[in-house]
């Protein structure tokens, strides 16, 4: 029994040994936060760098605000379009059963497809050229790539998107306010002419078909008018196929009319007007933002090297 009661004192002597053992381990290796200590070192650290943290940062703003007075101020100016509906306008017009109405706003469809042709290649090749950008944004001339080049800065100065209520925005920024009005409503009677193009090539191949099936229809009906006699069924089915072709006939002057209709395809909300404030660079931001990094950078080069420098010092001393 004595035994017993001593075994069991004495193992449980060696579990509050190991578990101070423990303790003290996790101590070593994971040392408890003290927010007064490193409240102290950080006084004490700017207390000592501070002459040199203050003259980075005055520095850092001096020279990125001279830096930023040869940066080139641009303007923007944008303008707002909703589409109309794309079906055809003769038929909206000339058709009374027809349910569109011609002064109808485009839907989610035609705003999808406004954007389409705004961000189109063709259109920012013929804005490049109408206004020389090549020039303008000082593409070299002896560049292998000037319609890439051009292009792709066009592209960074340019924001063309889909406003909440179905229309279309479109944005410029040029360092000429004038210049950058005169691009986006530029830009907005190009859609005209876009759509133009986009709609005659398909009408044109329509009234194409529809010309000849009508001469093929006129030419049935003649030879069915001279060769059946004057009966009462042959006046009813010469009627029947007038009737017919008639129609058709109404239908291609609508695709020749549509062939060569010039209409506008969007409204203008707001027209681009030139800016009389400009729009960036915002010199305070630039300021700012250069000279609290460099402080950043400066106060982590010193936690990070000063200490060695010292160290070695006092190796040296010794």
């Amino acid at each position: 029994m004595f035994f017993r009661r001593w075994a069991g004192s004495l193992i449980e002597l060696k579990t509050q040994l190991y578990i101070i053992m423990e303790q003290e381990n996790n101590n070593k290796k994971f040392p408890r936060f003290n927010a007064e200590s490193v409240t102290r070192e950080s006084i004490a650290f700017f207390k000592r760098w501070w002459k040199v943290l203050l003259g980075v940062f005055v520095g850092a703003a001096v020279i990125s605000l001279v830096i930023s007075l040869f940066i080139r101020p641009m303007f923007l100016s944008k303008a707002i379009m909703i589409p109309t509906n794309s079906n055809r306008l003769t038929k909206a017009i000339m058709d009374y059963d027809y349910s569109m109405d011609f002064m109808d706003y485009g839907s989610e469809r035609d705003c999808e497809y406004a954007l389409q042709i705004m961000t189109s290649k063709k259109m920012q090749v013929d804005v490049c050229k109408h206004f020389n950008l090549i020039e303008r944004y000082r593409i070299p001339k002896r560049s292998k790539h000037k319609i890439h080049d051009v292009t792709k800065k066009f592209n960074r100065y340019c924001t063309i998107k889909r406003t909440e209520f179905m229309g279309i925005e479109v944005s410029i920024i040029d360092e000429d306010p004038q210049i950058a009005a005169d691009i986006v409503n530029y830009m907005m009677d190009k859609y005209d002419t876009l759509c133009h193009e986009i709609h005659h090539d398909r009408a044109e191949s329509a009234a194409r078909i529809m010309n000849a099936v009508c001469a093929a229809d006129e030419e049935k009906l003649d030879s069915l008018a001279n060769t059946m006699g004057e009966s009462y069924w042959k006046q009813q089915l010469v009627r029947k196929r007038s009737k017919e072709l008639a129609k058709m006939q109404n239908r291609a002057i609508q695709t020749d009319v549509d062939k060569d209709l010039n209409v506008h395809y969007r409204y203008v909300v707001d027209r681009a007007i030139p800016a009389d404030k400009k729009d960036r660079p915002k010199r305070l931001l630039i300021v700012a933002a250069s000279a609290f990094g460099t402080l950043v950078v400066c106060i982590f080069g010193l936690v990070m090297f000063a200490p060695r420098k010292e160290e070695d010092e006092e190796e040296k001393q010794q």
